[in-house]
């Protein structure tokens, strides 16, 4: 089984930054992608951002130039870099994996705020 535990939320203003963190434990089977997802209140859950295990990012375009995602191989940990802040990037994040199984697994969320 594994587990990823997400970090790194909050309440931030308009312009803002924050960062969030990923860390995985447990069994991975390789090659994963790790990313971001997020849902804003009634709303459906949308891509923001995954990262191969080679390192290319993918970005969904209403935070590409704002948003970086980065990972780091030895702690099996993901990263999002969150600039320039909006209002409507409210919502709760999710980080997940997936697997070279094909399997998906997801952290619990984390809030993020961001008043204007």
């Amino acid at each position: 089984q594994v587990q990823l535990v997400e970090s790194g939320g909050g309440l931030v203003q308009a312009g803002g930054s924050l960062r969030l963190s990923c860390a995985a434990s447990g069994t991975i089977f390789g090659p994963y992608v790790m990313g971001w997802y997020r849902q804003a209140p009634g709303k459906q859950r949308e891509l923001v951002a995954d990262i191969t295990s080679g390192g290319s990012g993918n970005y969904a375009d209403s935070v590409k130039g704002r948003f970086t995602i980065s990972r780091d191989n030895a702690k099996v940990t993901v990263y999002l870099q969150m600039n320039s802040l909006k209002p409507e990037d409210t919502a709760a994040y999710y980080c997940y994996l997936h697997n070279g199984l094909g399997q998906v697994y997801w952290g619990q969320g984390t809030q993020v705020a961001v008043s204007s």
